[in-house]
């Protein structure tokens, strides 16, 4: 599964030709994390297929990435949420936060972290 951070539209510029320049930036960016996201997914497929593992993907955007993941898991009724840890430390931990622990203290479902 990935989940999509949408676009930031504070960053977005107040004039006419900004906001159509900012626009255009938006469907390229759209555009361009659909396909790397795809391709990222197709290949977990296809190493899933290989090693005999059943696998469904799918795709979602959503603001809050934890919420996200916990409802697909919910609603596909999985038993186990496996996720990877970048394994940041000290003030880039607490700074940035992390999806991993937010999933963790948010779920019922069991969850496997990979580091």
């Amino acid at each position: 599964m990935i989940v999509e951070d949408p676009f930031d539209w504070l960053s977005v510029p107040e004039t006419r030709a900004s906001q159509r320049q900012s626009l255009d930036a938006l469907a390229k960016h759209n555009e361009q994390v659909q396909k790397h996201a795809a391709d990222v997914l197709s290949r977990a497929a296809d190493a899933a297929k290989q090693a005999g593992v059943p696998c469904d993907t799918m795709q979602v955007a959503n603001a809050r990435p934890y919420q996200a993941i916990i409802a697909a898991a919910s609603d596909r009724g999985c038993d186990l949420i496996v996720m990877g840890s970048h394994g940041r430390g000290g003030l880039s931990a607490v700074v940035l936060g992390s999806v991993t622990n937010k999933v963790l203290t948010h779920t019922k479902t069991p969850v496997l972290v990979y580091r």
